[in-house]
Formats: C-alpha cells, structure tokens, sequence
C-alpha cells in the first residue's frame, strides 16, 4: 500500500482530518505511516502481508498488549480488506539505533526482561496443542525449503534436535512475542523501553522469545544477559534445553536464502 492509500485508511477508521507526518521503512519490506491528528496526537498505520499476520496482531493488542500498559502501544482501530492497524505511536527510536553508556543499556535489558516477564504471563498458560510437535514440522518446512543450501550433517544435527525438544513434551505455551529483537524495543528520550511489532505473537514456547537474544547478542555482551535475567527470572533446566534445540530451527530459518552450514 502507498502513503497515501494508508494515509486515506486512517481518515477512513479514525479522523477525516488526519496528516501525514512521516513514511517509515519497516522489516521484510513493510512499510508504516506515522499520521497526525487533529488532536495533535501521532498514530502509526501498519498494513499487513496476510491475514494470518493481520489476525495475529489485532488479537495480541486486544488480548495481551493491554497487560503492558505504556509499555507498548495501544490499537485504535483494525480494518480487515485491507489487513491493517491503526496504533498510538510510541517516542524514541528502536534500540538499536541509540547509542548508550553501558549503564544505560544494561537498565534498557533489565526493562525488556520485566516487559516480556509481564507479556507471558498475560495468557493463561497451554498444554494443547503439542507445539513440540509443531515446531518439528516447522523444521522439516525449512529443511525443504533450504534443499542443498545446508549441508547433509547440518540437517541431520536440525532433526536430532527436534526429536529432542519433541521428547521434553508435554511444555505450557504462553503468549510469545517471537521477534523479540532490539529493533523493536523503542528507547525514549525518558529513558523508558517500550515494545512494539505484535504480528507474530502467539502462544509458544517461551524460551522461543529468548532464542534471537540468546543466539545474536548475548554471545558478545554477557553482561546484557545478567541485567535482562535479573528482571525476567532466571532460566529453568527445561528453558534452557528448549532455547539450545529452539536455535537450530532460528538459524535453519534465518539462512534460508544463503547457504548454510
């Protein structure tokens, strides 16, 4: 959708007397609209590729995001031909764009861990569906889809994973973020964290939510780890079998464009 086709749909859902205040390039080639009031208040207009992404995100601010408070934006109105949202915009720039002192990162993870201690536990937990069993289907999907990018020892090491994370079963799903990544972790200028981007929340696996941190970042700084354990809690036995067989499905994923190992 264009500027203007968003900018249209907004005075559409929510003010006729709406103005565009900015176009944001977003992830995997979205794009949002930031839009201005007549009330002076700033929303973002978000399509979506597919109604499965639409569906997922209007559910996770109806049901779950409220539970965060000023902590995440707040849905104003949804439209379903086309897919898209409209939300309250939130201050401040993703976090990994702001460059901060050690200090000030590390009470920037400390925040992320207590935002997403308080989005998993926003749904009662579930034991059915297997999502053990679903994520195993997941991998031979991407093992496919890679064909002779991976090595055959490199598939071989995904599966035995997956028959070992089918063996933990039965685990409690919560509802799980499942891009939770700096870039969409807003820092603002009063130094609060906020989370946006919701259209891959669903129940999961939690340690599902930790594999990208755990994999891409924590590697490097140890001590970003510590402050967001600090808030979140400390990993069990089980979190931490889950988040070591759950990374070889995320790099499985993530290189499915490029050759692999």
């Amino acid at each position: 959708m264009s500027s203007d086709d968003l900018l249209q749909l907004c005075r559409r859902l929510l003010n006729t007397d709406a103005v565009p205040v900015t176009w944001h390039p977003g992830h995997a080639g979205t794009h949002v609209l930031r839009v201005i009031t007549d009330e002076h208040d700033e929303v973002i207009v978000k399509p979506h590729r597919s109604q499965e992404r639409h569906m997922q995100e209007v559910h996770a601010y109806r049901s779950w995001a409220p539970a965060l408070g000023n902590r995440a934006p707040h849905l104003l109105a949804a439209a379903d031909d086309p897919p898209a949202i409209v939300v309250t915009a939130v201050p401040g720039v993703p976090l990994n764009q702001r460059r901060l002192d050690p200090e000030a990162e590390q009470d920037a993870y400390r925040q992320a861990g207590l935002i997403l201690k308080t989005l998993h536990a926003a749904g009662s937990p579930r034991l059915e569906p297997d999502w053990t069993a679903w994520l195993a289907q997941r991998a031979e999907y991407w093992i496919h889809q890679a064909g002779d990018r991976i090595t055959p020892s490199f598939r071989a090491e995904v599966r035995a994973h997956m028959r070992a994370l089918r063996d933990l079963a039965p685990l409690p799903t919560v509802p799980c973020h499942l891009d939770f990544m700096p870039r969409n972790m807003i820092y603002g200028d009063d130094g609060i964290v906020r989370l946006i981007d919701f259209e891959h929340s669903r129940y999961d696996l939690p340690a599902r939510d930790l594999v990208r941190l755990a994999t891409r970042i924590w590697p490097l700084r140890p001590d970003l780890r510590d402050s967001f354990l600090a808030e979140y809690g400390q990993l069990s036995k089980i979190d931490q079998e889950v988040l070591e067989h759950a990374s070889y499905l995320d790099a499985l994923s993530r290189d499915r464009r490029h050759p692999s190992r």
